[in-house]
């Protein structure tokens, strides 16, 4: 898998000039900066490119990967710590132990299947060896028969095998008997053998294989006599088969050897199931069929258990729609059809919006030998979560509070209020103010307001307007005007084209075209279609710009200044702000903590209840203040000297403007299909 990996063919895209770096290690180097992430944690030329994907991926997935960011941990170790995050386990101490690489893995399997896997590692214990106790506690099989260390892991194989088969594995639960010797007194077993007589040590596997064999063919030939004739027919008979017990003993075999003479009966069958306990599930026709037919050297099924059922997990029904496009549908020249998206689901108060069905029981089965096999109940859910419903008497039908608009965003239900003005917003409406959403059926025209601390949403155009929302703004057909209309977003704006709009956005910018508007985003600037063009005005957008075509063939002036730019800064700032502020607050808690634990309530339950609440607000703070770090993080990353800045996918025209990072580039020239970057401190070009 490893060995097509192969960085970039153009050298300008190496995230370092470090000689020291091999290639593997250059492209996870340049993986985590094109994610966004903080590759100083392992831009180290003593992790090799598999320890640097591990810790790229911990990074990723916003594990603490300081607990196994060192050199001096194999790659695999270090995956099978980052594995046991997800599933908070902890694997640390058992690496403080001396267990490494596959032996963690082990280790984490029965943690996370909650087997108890503690009470019967040692640290002198290898893979092998943790396996065999994992899938016999796995199999819920009494492991403390052989959970010693003094066995190794193919001695504790064969008496695993035996647990299965339920024989009596005391006759070889010694460890000085090798895996071989244990493995002939096994088969003796399960052959029905009486093994005491070479159950011991003094005999070798050779000898003990040799009195197996004598065993089963005394056991299997019957001598009698015929008449008068003195002649031994049936000294000319065998009986060899065996019956093996699998699958947790929910499937039973036979197996009939082909020897000469060998001529075993159904009654020799049957006897055989008894013997061994098998009742349930016996199929007839099967062993039938192998004896006149006479199937032999084939392991055939002829037993076979019920296995248990699981019950059905828990479920919710949805009355509303889940599946509303989140993107819009593509246009045949590649741009976006913003015109016919639909943007929302309406409710109305009381409306059933979700019914919960339960988990159910299993059904039970049974194994070959009649025991039960108790059948796991359904995995429940958790309750929904969100703003703007409630949940009815019954305890299981979500209902919503409010008529508003619907929306299920990670998992999460979110019914906020939404106004439908299903006419022309204009000055003669005045200034509409809404705590929610906003749904304009019509236009927005000159003098028209907005205000909402939800999304706004335009069917038609927007003219001379101010719409400041606390979440997104689409302009379904677009906006023109002359320079005098202004949208504010916390969230994106979006619309099938604007014309000298004036636009401050958090998130991203998208459209089919703009011209001539002066644009303000945290995000991106997005302009699709074979068609679609950013031409004139001047863009501000820190995340980079990714247009069709830049400029026209008129050179008019298009300037974009992307990066770190006043509005990185500003955020930054804002950022900082809001770090010192969760400082301040964690160190209050954290006072109080202190404040507390020296004067507790006598009351052991209060006390316990008061510990519990303070340091649930405390670790809170820690993981907000975890969130805002990596924010912070993604953000500096993403603007570093590497960033695509801006990605012209069509024609950039002479007279553009592109200044990243504060550095300025003026295109002399018509260029198509190619990336602006910087590059030591300087704009550069990249074919597309």
């Amino acid at each position: 898998m490893y060995a097509n990996r192969t960085p970039p063919q153009d050298s300008g895209l190496l995230m370092t000039e470090n000689s020291e770096y091999m290639k593997e290690q250059h492209q996870e180097i340049l993986l985590g900066k094109e994610e966004g992430l903080d590759v100083s944690l392992y831009s180290n030329p003593e992790f090799n490119w598999l320890q640097m994907e591990q810790i790229r991926m911990g990074i990723k997935d916003k594990v603490d990967v300081s607990k196994y960011a060192d050199p001096s941990y194999s790659f695999e170790t270090m995956k099978q710590i980052r594995l046991s995050f997800y599933s908070s386990k902890d694997l640390l101490p058992y690496l403080d132990r001396g267990f490494t690489d596959d032996e963690l893995e082990q280790i984490r399997l029965a943690l996370e299947d909650q087997l108890p896997i503690d009470r019967w590692l040692t640290d002198d214990m290898y893979v092998q060896q943790i396996y065999e106790i994992r899938i016999g506690l796995y199999e819920e099989l009494d492991v403390s028969v052989y959970a010693d260390s003094r066995y190794n892991w193919m001695q504790m194989k064969e008496i695993r095998l035996g647990l299965e088969k339920k024989l009596k594995v005391s006759y070889y639960t010694n460890y000085l008997f090798s895996h071989w010797q244990m493995k002939e007194i096994r088969l003796g077993l399960e052959a029905g053998l009486d093994v005491s007589s070479y159950a011991k040590l003094i005999y070798s596997g050779t000898d003990m294989q040799e009195k197996r064999e004598r065993l089963l063919k005394d056991k299997t030939e019957k001598h009698t006599s015929s008449g008068n004739s003195g002649i031994d027919i049936q000294s000319l008979v065998k009986k060899e088969f065996s019956i093996f017990v699998e699958d947790n003993g929910n499937k039973a075999y036979a197996f009939i050897t082909w020897i000469p003479g060998n001529m075993v009966t159904e009654d020799d069958i049957y006897s055989a199931l008894k013997k061994r306990g098998i009742v349930i599930g016996i199929k007839h026709e099967a062993i039938s069929e192998m004896i006149k037919k006479r199937r032999m050297n084939e392991k055939v099924l002829i037993a076979e258990g019920t296995p248990a059922e699981a019950g059905q997990d828990g479920w919710y029904e949805f009355f509303v729609r889940l599946d509303l496009p989140r993107i819009p549908a593509p246009l045949p020249d590649g741009g976006v059809d913003y015109v016919n998206i639909e943007a929302f689901e309406m409710v109305e108060e009381g409306e059933k919006i979700a019914v919960y069905h339960p988990a159910q029981k299993g059904i039970d089965g049974q194994n070959v030998f009649g025991e039960v096999l108790h059948a796991n109940m359904g995995t429940e859910k958790k309750p929904l979560k969100g703003v703007g419903f409630m949940i009815a008497p019954d305890g299981v039908t979500y209902v919503s509070r409010l008529n508003g608009k619907f929306e299920y965003l990670n998992g999460r239900i979110v019914i906020s209020n939404m106004i439908i003005v299903r006419e022309d917003v204009t000055a003669v409406t005045g200034k509409l103010e809404v705590d929610g959403s906003v749904y304009v059926i019509g236009s927005v025209f000159s003098g028209g307001q907005i205000v909402a601390t939800g999304d706004i949403i335009i069917e038609h155009n927007v003219e001379t307007a101010k719409l400041v929302a606390g979440g997104n703004v689409m302009i379904k057909k677009g906006s023109c005007s002359k320079n005098d209309c202004f949208i504010e977003a916390k969230g994106e704006v979006s619309g099938s084209f604007f014309e000298a709009a004036n636009i401050n956005a958090d998130g991203n910018v998208k459209a089919n075209y703009i011209m001539n508007s002066n644009i303000n985003t945290l995000g991106k600037v997005i302009v699709s279609g074979s068609k679609g063009m950013l031409l004139g005005g001047k863009v501000r957008a820190v995340m980079g710009v990714d247009t069709y075509n830049l400029g026209n063939k008129s050179h008019i002036k298009t300037y974009l200044e992307v990066g770190r730019n006043m509005l990185y800064d500003r955020k930054q700032a804002m950022f900082e702000e809001k770090r010192e502020q969760i400082l301040e607050q964690l160190s209050m808690l954290e006072r109080k903590w202190n404040k507390i634990l020296k004067s507790l309530p006598p009351d052991k339950e209060q006390a316990a209840e008061l510990i519990q609440k303070l340091n649930a607000a405390i670790v809170a703070k820690d993981h907000e203040l975890a969130d805002l770090d990596a924010d912070i993080s993604k953000l500096a990353n993403f603007t570093d000297q590497n960033m695509k800045a801006v990605i012209v996918r069509g024609n950039a025209y002479e007279g553009s403007c592109i200044e990243i990072n504060t550095i300025r580039y003026m295109l002399p020239s018509n260029v198509s299909r190619i990336v602006f970057k910087l590059r030591n401190k300087a704009v550069v070009m990249l074919k597309l």
